[in-house]
């Protein structure tokens, strides 16, 4: 490494951040939009060899030019990277890679936790992180014959929502609810998850959880190996399901319910691959028709850009009394500025 140096890319070096792009390209990797800090390795004439990015807890478009493979460039990469992340406190790191290439990042101390044959493995650098993980959900398992699982972002929480949880509660012995946690949302973790437990306190067979670093939304999901966005939203589908099954089989659920949602095609391609591939494993996957007002459907996006338009009132008939009351509150002024902030708060 003596003829290179590693540092880091800033967003107003257009030189550097054009080699990246063209280097990523070069091998086949298109740069993900979700990144937070890139790196570079230089050469002495300071043209790009090799790169690499994060995002939050995740490594993340990391490739090395054909020109200069062989060379140990990689290894310097995530060496950086993994300093980087141990600086601002992430000590729990995940990552995405191609199936040919699990072997390689497993000799730098990443360990496998879930892989789909030809599209994508996912790794993290604890080796016991994921079975630690479903040890302490074991912890949470209720006995009973119908078992469902059910998965919610609510950003933010609806009727919709409401009626959905509603639904599974009532169909079924024991519901154990996930609230993904990634932060990923316009509005927070520790937020949504108070509005769903609030929304939902009149129900007492929920087990809740918080999904923890497992199950991804796709939000944050990586897209820059796959060819374009539907086998992006499939493969994070396949994936899910993958780690959703290891899950279900550790707290006994033989159902996963999940809501419809005619105009969105992630959720369209991945209640697809659900209801094909849930009953392999015995879990039922039942698709609840969305909860409709006046003849609409319940959208957390129509919520949000009501809000953004400073019609708060009018949420009032499109969420439980418990989410109203928060964001009619003087909490929510925050949140309700970052919704304001935003261009775009409508998600296909």
């Amino acid at each position: 490494m003596s003829d290179y140096t590693v540092s880091k890319v800033y967003q107003s070096d257009k030189r550097a951040n054009a080699q990246v792009e063209r280097l990523l390209l070069d091998e086949g990797i298109r740069r993900d939009k979700n990144l937070d800090y890139t790196c570079a390795v230089y050469d002495e004439d300071y043209n790009i060899a090799a790169t690499g990015s994060c995002f939050g807890n995740t490594l993340r478009c990391m490739a090395v030019s054909h020109e200069h493979q062989g060379e140990g460039l990689m290894n310097e990469v995530v060496s950086h990277l993994v300093q980087h992340e141990y600086e601002r406190g992430i000590n729990h790191l995940f990552l995405y890679t191609k199936c040919n290439s699990a072997k390689f990042f497993g000799d730098l101390g990443f360990y496998e936790i879930v892989r789909i044959a030809d599209q994508v493995v996912f790794m993290e650098n604890r080796r016991t992180g994921f079975a630690d993980y479903l040890a302490g959900l074991s912890a949470t398992k209720r006995e009973g014959d119908k078992v469902a699982a059910l998965v919610l972002n609510a950003n933010p929480f609806t009727l919709g929502h409401q009626y959905l949880v509603e639904k599974a509660a009532g169909e079924n012995d024991v519901l154990h609810l996930f609230i993904v946690s990634e932060d990923a949302s316009l509005v927070p973790f520790e937020v949504r998850k108070r509005l769903v437990m609030a929304g939902t306190a009149h129900l007492s067979n929920i087990v809740y959880h918080d999904t923890g670093p497992y199950i991804i939304s796709s939000a944050t999901f990586p897209s820059y190996f796959q060819k374009d966005d539907e086998a992006v939203i499939e493969s994070h589908a396949n994936l899910d399901l993958e780690v959703f099954v290891r899950i279900a089989g550790v707290l006994g659920v033989n159902a996963r319910y999940v809501g419809e949602e005619p105009k969105s095609l992630v959720t369209g391609i991945y209640n697809r691959i659900m209801s094909e591939k849930l009953p392999e494993h015995g879990i039922r996957c039942v698709v609840v028709p969305r909860k409709t007002e006046g003849g609409k459907v319940i959208s957390a996006s129509d919520v949000r850009q009501a809000i953004k338009e400073g019609r708060l009132e009018e949420i009032r008939w499109l969420v439980p009394e418990t989410t109203y009351e928060y964001f009619a509150s003087s909490e929510a002024e925050g949140v309700i500025a970052r919704i304001r902030g935003t261009e775009n708060v409508i998600h296909y």
